[in-house]
């Protein structure tokens, strides 16, 4: 026997207001308002990109915005050409290229500090809503960074400011201090079937 399209609505209707009850008594339990440590750690393809989704939110509601790039080194990004003239955004490309490229681990760790120092200031700000830290998991795998000073800072920060740390290897101490934590795993990757990477989707 088949259930009537009656039935089927009724049990659809019951679960959902099932569901509706415990995302709401949810809702109503988050009273607390603070600002948010998030990572977006693993090594699948949009962790950077997703934070810069979120920075274009904050914008939308009036935040005042900071991107401080470890690592990276090229300032011929979509991203940073998009968002580096808008008078709410303070845009940090603190790096000299992957280690593969430069090959220097003295030239990395100098770099890595300096970067460290903007963000230092940046996270006491309050005028600041959003600040992402782009790539710091990678400096802080490496070594090019001391990871309890970083995470120290980062629980020191303004109240309400809200904090997107990016990078493969996120180290543990990191994850245990984060709020939200994303793990974005690879499947398949267009390099790896030689697709060069393309302006618009990789820069």
């Amino acid at each position: 026997m088949h259930d009537s399209d009656t039935e089927r609505e009724d049990r659809h209707a019951r679960r959902m207001q099932s569901r509706k009850a415990v995302v709401d008594a949810r809702i109503d339990a988050a009273r607390s308002a603070r600002g948010v440590l998030v990572v977006h750690t693993g090594n699948g393809k949009g962790k950077s990109s997703a934070a810069f989704g979120v920075l274009a939110r904050a914008l939308g509601h009036g935040m005042q915005v900071a991107v401080v790039q470890f690592i990276k080194g090229r300032r011929d990004t979509g991203e940073e050409a998009f968002f580096r003239d808008h008078p709410s955004v303070r845009w940090h490309v603190m790096g000299d290229g992957f280690t593969w490229e430069t090959q220097d681990r003295a030239a990395d760790i100098a770099s890595a500090e300096a970067a460290w120092q903007v963000c230092a200031t940046l996270l006491a700000d309050p005028s600041i809503g959003l600040v992402v830290l782009d790539e710091l998991c990678i400096a802080l795998k490496m070594g090019y960074l001391d990871t309890d000073r970083v995470v120290a800072a980062l629980q020191s920060r303004a109240p309400m400011q809200h904090v997107i740390v990016t990078g493969r290897g996120a180290p543990p101490a990191l994850i245990d201090a984060a709020d939200t934590v994303s793990v974005i795993e690879a499947r398949k990757h267009a390099f790896q079937a030689g697709v060069q990477a393309m302006p618009g989707l990789e820069y």
